[in-house]
Order: structure tokens, then sequence, then C-alpha cells
């Protein structure tokens, strides 16, 4: 049986739902305001390629963002989005839903904003810490909230990422797996439990196509899928 089997599986005893009520695999992506036009997609096209089932979730989808839809996903992904403290007055309504869903065995993958999620001040609290601002941070090599590409080891490997504002991981170095680092040695992707879930998340975009760089003037780096799927792979470890 694989995680996604028995992560559905579990929650299914858990919520009273038999194998039938659930899609083993579904990969729930929040699309809605908050998150930004084309991120939500691009992170469901990263779940496809992992064999996962991307569905959405939002106000506007015919999947809405409750306990009863959440028991029948083996992971919520949360994409890019728009100013934190903004996105936050959408989901703060959401807290405790997306943290018993964790806690409960659930995985939660999040990307940038989804990062920021993460954290405490605001956010879901399922890190041992919280997050904040790579930008603001001694020596880092990007130091403004535009568009541009930062340099990360992703495993002792030297890659280069789209980047917006994503964070930087604050976190007890002990409780969590430290997958990438940037340039001063912040975290920039790791994974960590949450009770009897495990989260996944990343500050810059690995997800980005060539038209993340060229529609805002950068010149396209080498494609970095192989690390967003590496990302999501870290959730079945």
């Amino acid at each position: 049986m694989s995680l996604w089997d028995e992560v559905t599986s579990r929650l299914g005893r858990l919520t009273g739902r038999d194998d039938g009520a659930r899609t083993d695999g579904l990969a729930l992506v929040y699309r809605g305001p908050a998150s930004s036009p084309g991120c939500a997609e691009d992170v469901a096209a990263v779940l496809d390629r992992a064999g996962l089932e991307p569905r959405y979730v939002g106000p506007r989808e015919r999947l809405r963002l409750t306990p009863q839809t959440l028991a029948g996903a083996a992971l919520y992904a949360h994409p890019g989005g728009p100013d934190l403290d903004v996105s936050w007055r959408h989901m703060a309504p959401h807290r405790k839903t997306i943290r018993h869903y964790v806690r409960d065995g659930g995985n939660y993958l999040g990307f940038c904003l989804g990062g920021y999620l993460a954290g405490s001040d605001p956010g879901f609290d399922l890190l041992p810490g919280d997050t904040d601002q790579y930008i603001g941070t001694k020596g880092a090599s990007v130091c403004h909230d535009g568009d541009d590409v930062v340099t990360v080891s992703w495993k002792g490997q030297q890659r280069d990422l789209y980047f917006q504002d994503g964070p930087y991981f604050d976190v007890k170095r002990s409780r969590v797996q430290v997958l990438a680092r940037y340039d001063n040695d912040r975290i920039a992707a790791m994974t960590c439990r949450f009770g009897e879930g495990r989260v996944a998340v990343v500050g810059p975009h690995p997800e980005a196509t060539p038209s993340w760089f060229t529609d805002v003037g950068l010149t396209p780096v080498a494609p970095a899928t192989d690390l967003a799927l590496d990302l999501v792979a870290a959730l079945r470890a």
C-alpha cells in the first residue's frame, strides 16, 4: 500500500467514510483570492507528474475547503499568491480546518505564499518555528520584493530558481529535514512532521515555467521541475 493509500485509508476511518467515498491520490490545490493567476495551475501540473490526481479547491471552485473535502485528500497544496497579510484575511477562517487535517495524518505542500502560510504569525502554525522574508536577512543575494532569480543549494547542488519575495524558514533545525538553503545559509526548503501528518515547504518557485521569467523580462534558467517533484517526494519519506 502506498503512502497516499495509507493516508486516505486512515483518514477515511477517522471520518467514517468508506473507500468508495474517497479518491486515492487526490491532491487538492488551492485556487482563489489567496493565490496568483497561473500559480495553482503549475503546482497542479507538478502533482500530475508526480502521479497524483490534482483538483482545485477554493471559494469559486466546485470543491470547497472544508473538513469533508480534505478528509478525502492525500495532500493539500497552497501555491504562490499575493501579500501575506492580504491572503491571510481569506485563509484565516480555514486555520483550524488545515491544522486538524495535517495533525490527523494529512500532507501540506506550500510554495512561496504557501510556505509563509505554514508559519505562525500569521499562518496555520504547522512549523516548529516561523517564517520571514529572505530579502530582509543579512547577506541575502536578493534585497527587493520584485521578480528575480535566486541561487540555492538543494541537497548540495547549486540551482537557480525563480523568486519573488519568498520566505525563509526560521525553525528548530533538529526538528526538520532541510532540503535547500539560500546562499546565506537560511533555510529555503524543508520538511517536518506536524502531529501525524507531514509538511513540505519552499520559499522560491521550483515549479516555475519559462513563461514566468519571460513575462517579467528575466532570462529563463534551466527548468527546476525535478526539485518541485523532490519536494513532493519528501512527503513520502
